[in-house]
């Protein structure tokens, strides 16, 4: 009977390391470099996030947090790869509103609500018209009177196909009754640097991509998104202003990990975000490139994209919006 009760008590004690591990494991997570895919070139504004973000958390844990640029396919490519990534909380990404609307426009190897996991948000911002000096026009109303002389001559450069970029300037096409050419680059840098150079006419961009090029008289800014002017370039005024209600160009920076993470370590990474988005320098580093902190639990974040998905695809089709091969 004493050893019947030895036995027993082993095997229980066994059983509960079993069961115990993986949230000792979790309990002590991270204890290895976290990778942080950015689907995005070097330099862009998700870029420039992406890195501001991996210096905070790598400070908390002590720990690297790797920015692992991944570009291309207008983000499906980098996508696709934490799709594929072991669900432990060691690839993490850094995700856009793109995340939700590139695949109503295209067809993409995941499901973006299945197959990722939402972590947390980090910041949301709206989209700033700019134009080539060269451009004769000087704010909208001179724009649409010019691209309505010229139909189809005047061209618009975009972060890529599928983009809020391009969805923004889509909508500002059909509202405003002109038509205009697109032009889909796989980011937002090369994107900049032709349009500074004058292979293309305008961009619906980011503002902390062209805020350095604005503030120096590269670009002019003509009109952004939203229903305010932004801090980081008030003297812009907004599409409303201009006389083109509707332009929705509103998009947010993210974290997703794969579907199948832990919920101990989604829920350690969100708060470590939420804590890290209510410091004032963070909060003044997001301010200064016309971005304002957006904190959300996981379950926020996931209603956040369910909601946007059927936003996007009532937009796309209320405006008649197709992808160009």
């Amino acid at each position: 009977m004493t050893m019947f009760v030895a036995v027993m008590r082993m095997v229980t004690v066994g059983v509960l390391l079993v069961i115990a591990g993986p949230v000792f494991a979790q309990s002590a997570y991270p204890n290895r470099p976290i990778h942080l895919i950015s689907p995005f070139s070097p330099g862009g504004g998700s870029d420039i996030v992406a890195r501001l973000i991996s210096q905070k958390l790598a400070e908390s844990w002590g720990q690297q947090v790797i920015v692992d640029n991944r570009p291309g396919g207008n983000t499906i490519i980098g996508t696709d790869a934490l799709a594929k990534s072991p669900p432990d909380g060691y690839t993490i990404m850094m995700a856009g509103s793109g995340h939700v609307l590139v695949p109503l426009l295209m067809k993409v190897p995941y499901d973006p609500i299945k197959d990722f996991a939402p972590v947390a948000t980090i910041a949301s911002g709206e989209l700033i018209l700019v134009l080539n000096l060269a451009v004769p026009a000087n704010n909208l109303r001179e724009l649409i009177a010019l691209a309505k002389s010229k139909p189809g001559q005047l061209n618009y450069a975009t972060y890529g196909s599928g983009s809020a970029s391009h969805l923004g300037m889509e909508l500002f096409s059909s509202i405003a009754g002109i038509k205009m050419q697109h032009i889909p680059y796989k980011s937002g840098p090369p994107a900049i640097a032709d349009l500074i150079g004058g292979q293309v006419h305008m961009y619906l961009s980011v503002i902390p991509s062209v805020l350095p090029h604005i503030k120096a008289g590269r670009l002019k800014a003509i009109a952004v998104s939203g229903e305010t002017r932004s801090s980081a370039v008030p003297q812009v005024p907004t599409f409303t202003e201009s006389g083109v209600p509707g332009v929705e160009a509103k998009y947010w920076h993210s974290i997703l990990a794969p579907a199948g993470t832990p919920k101990a370590i989604i829920d350690k990474m969100s708060t470590e975000i939420a804590r890290i988005l209510a410091l004032p320098d963070f909060k003044e580093k997001l301010q200064s490139q016309g971005l304002d902190p957006f904190v959300s639990t996981p379950d926020q974040f996931a209603a956040l994209l369910n909601a946007a998905k059927s936003r996007y695809a009532k937009i796309i089709k209320d405006a008649n919006i197709k992808l160009e091969n």
